[in-house]
């Protein structure tokens, strides 16, 4: 057994014992489970068999110092977090939750990912509220011009929906600029954070951050179906939670544990970011989220960002060398750890990223760019082995 006992290094990936690529490079699409994640959702699936309702009594407090950890990659309050199932889910459940009248301007972004626009389209309809889609075309040539074209946009409007690190290029915005300009003009900040959290440094708080939503499965490294929705503190109460469950109740589990005449059906709602803890939970998706946050904390998201950093630097050298355009941003401040680019006229990327497979290196093609994306367990020895795989695989579609 590994557990208590797992001890995180930058480039080893020994606690990944079971990952069958050469390199894996699609931790922006979904990560693979280390060895700790495995155990701790064994562990908690063994006491829910052993026990019963007791392994949800035993694993609650569990979840609990979870959402501590979690808010401490992001300078948040465990007791701003709520557990979702993952990014859709906290985007809407905000979208369908604030106190919103006729009228009100939403911006959001072209090109983004449908996660953090549909529901914003769907409240849009509920509300009536006049969505105005932005475009990031100056954005992508600096921050300064894009954060200028944006401050035209923002006065009289009600809230921001950015992602903060976009899904392709990769290419991540300046939040505590935005944050900073959404204060001036009284406009809220909701961030979608899936393609950063767990990868790149972040403080909601000190960069103004009103809401934000994240899947786990990325760059937190846990399951499916396991994801945090942040709601800063002095938004809380002015939400109108429209997706309510039993859950959503003050002392919700009272008339379960204490006898007779606590069953009411009037207890208020809940005034904290756990109101959107609807039913019950993904318990195994947590107890792996656990184990795969547990490493994350361990060494930091500015170290692990930074050999993130020293990994892309290696492989867009050599990608660029070899006739590849790279989608990476010229300045570092509006770097994620995804690498984009463009394959030689003469290549089809979708074959390119199916040849790669075949020789152990799992990367994605969003958009039709080949989308290279490692994590802490990733060596940089890698590095020539996955360009030798391109060299290999080059040659063979060239014939």
């Amino acid at each position: 057994m590994t557990d208590a006992g797992a001890v995180a290094a930058l480039g080893d990936r020994s606690l990944f014992p079971d990952l069958e690529a050469r390199a894996y490079l699609n931790h922006a699409a979904i990560s693979p489970a280390s060895r700790l994640a495995q155990e701790r959702a064994a562990a908690c699936l063994a006491d829910y068999g052993r026990d019963g309702l007791g392994g949800f009594k035993a694993w609650q407090p569990r979840r609990d110092a979870l959402k501590e950890t979690l808010a401490g990659l992001m300078g948040a309050r465990g007791e701003d977090l709520a557990f979702v199932l993952n990014t859709s889910t906290g985007v809407t459940d905000v979208a369908l939750s604030l106190d919103w009248a006729a009228g009100d301007r939403v911006l959001i972004y072209e090109g983004d990912f449908p996660a953090n626009v549909t529901p914003w389209q769907t409240a849009a309809r509920t509300f009536g509220l006049e969505l105005e889609m932005l475009s990031m075309d100056a954005f992508h040539r600096s921050h300064e011009e894009g954060l200028a074209e944006l401050a035209a946009r923002l006065p009289g409007a009600r809230l921001l929906a950015v992602r903060w690190v976009r899904f392709q290029p990769g290419f991540r915005l300046p939040l505590a600029a935005l944050g900073a300009r959404c204060r001036a003009h009284g406009v809220e900040l909701f961030v979608d954070g899936i393609q950063g959290l767990g990868v790149v440094p972040l403080d909601v708080r000190a960069a103004g951050v009103d809401y934000l939503a994240s899947g786990g499965h990325k760059w937190l490294m846990g399951p499916e179906g396991a994801g945090l929705l942040y709601v800063a503190p002095e938004r809380q109460a002015t939400l109108v939670p429209r997706t309510g469950g039993w859950l959503s109740h003050t002392d919700a589990l009272d008339f379960l544990f204490l006898g007779k005449g606590h069953l009411r059906h009037d207890r208020p709602l809940k005034a904290t970011a756990d109101v959107f803890e609807r039913g019950a939970g993904n318990a195994l998706g947590y107890a792996a989220l656990e184990g795969s946050v547990e490493l994350i904390a361990q060494l930091g998201p500015a170290a692990i960002f930074a050999h993130v950093q020293g990994y892309l630097d290696a492989l867009e050298e050599g990608l660029v060398g070899r006739g590849f355009t790279s989608l990476r941003a010229a300045e570092p401040a509006a770097r994620s750890a995804s690498l984009c680019v463009e394959a030689p006229a003469d290549l089809d990327g979708p074959a390119l990223q199916k040849a790669l497979g075949a020789r152990g290196i799992a990367c994605a093609v969003p958009c039709g760019h080949l989308r290279f994306a490692p994590h802490w367990p990733n060596a940089n020895a890698e590095v020539p082995v996955v360009l030798g795989a391109i060299d290999d695989a080059l040659a063979v579609l060239r014939g």
